[in-house]
């Protein structure tokens, strides 16, 4: 059986002012975009380096939320939120799980969690070093 989703490789916000976001997730993240045109950024971040990328080019909201693992989610939620950020889905637990989205000064909804599978895969790449 192939495998079509393999995993999130890159995500796209836009903002109207791209140097205004270059700044707001450079802080954000704590990295400089390894990729840079006039009309795109893109960072690479996370355990598995995945992409995210920021268009000048608007587009139609889809509804969806992509959440982004981070181990202290409460810690994290109060950071963006002193960034600039305002919430717009507050901290909830769901089991094992906790998440929450703010909405980024661009209007993009960012989503964090603490998701323990995020976890157990993570680990078993470690023990394995094979991924998917």
């Amino acid at each position: 059986m192939t495998k079509t989703f393999r995993g999130l490789a890159t995500l796209r916000y836009h903002a109207a002012d791209l140097d205004a976001a270059r700044a707001w997730y450079s802080e954000v993240l704590g990295i400089e975009p390894y990729f840079e045109r006039p009309e795109y950024i893109e960072f690479r971040l996370g355990d598995y380096r995945q992409e995210l990328g920021i268009s000048r080019t608007p587009s139609a909201p889809a509804g969806v939320v992509a959440y982004w693992h981070v181990d202290d989610v409460d810690s994290e939620m109060d950071r963006l939120l002193s960034l600039g950020a305002k919430e717009h889905e507050p901290l909830r637990d769901y089991g094992d799980f906790r998440a929450g989205a703010v909405l980024d000064p661009f209007g993009n909804i960012l989503g964090i969690m603490r998701n323990p599978h995020y976890l157990e895969v993570l680990e078993e790449e470690r023990r394995t070093g094979s991924a998917g």
